[in-house]
């Protein structure tokens, strides 16, 4: 009720083909890509570590790498949902780790997700500066 208004978005893709939902969703509402916010889990963070940005590197991760690519830049804000990183490099390992469940306690876990919606709605409420 007066606030900014929202749409949210749920690819139905998978993570590594969400570009091309967010594509068509941004192109039918006529957003400009500074008005795009990309919430997604960051394995170069710590578990527990939520943080902000605009552009950068998109670290191997091929959800942003199609995002990127449909949007036609890397340019977006993003809420980086850290899950911490296993210790190998092996792209199997790492694969199954980002898809598998947390091993983190559900109250650990239930925290992280709050505190991202938190930085999402900060940020969608113009009470965050996004750097």
């Amino acid at each position: 009720m007066g606030g900014p208004s929202v749409a949210v978005l749920l690819p139905q893709t998978y993570m590594n083909e969400a570009g091309r939902s967010v594509g068509p969703a941004r192109g039918a509402y006529k957003l400009p890509l500074e008005c795009v916010l990309v919430v997604h889990d960051e394995i170069d963070l710590p578990f527990g570590d939520v943080r902000t940005r605009v552009g950068g590197g998109l670290a191997g991760h091929n959800g942003l790498k199609s995002v990127a690519r449909e949007l036609g830049g890397r340019d977006f804000a993003r809420v980086r949902v850290g899950v911490g990183r296993p210790d190998t490099t092996d792209p199997d390992i790492v694969a199954s780790y980002v898809l598998g469940r947390f091993s983190e306690p559900p109250t650990e876990v239930r925290d992280l997700v709050d505190r991202a919606r938190d930085a999402v709605e900060r940020i969608v409420l113009g009470d965050e500066e996004i750097g």
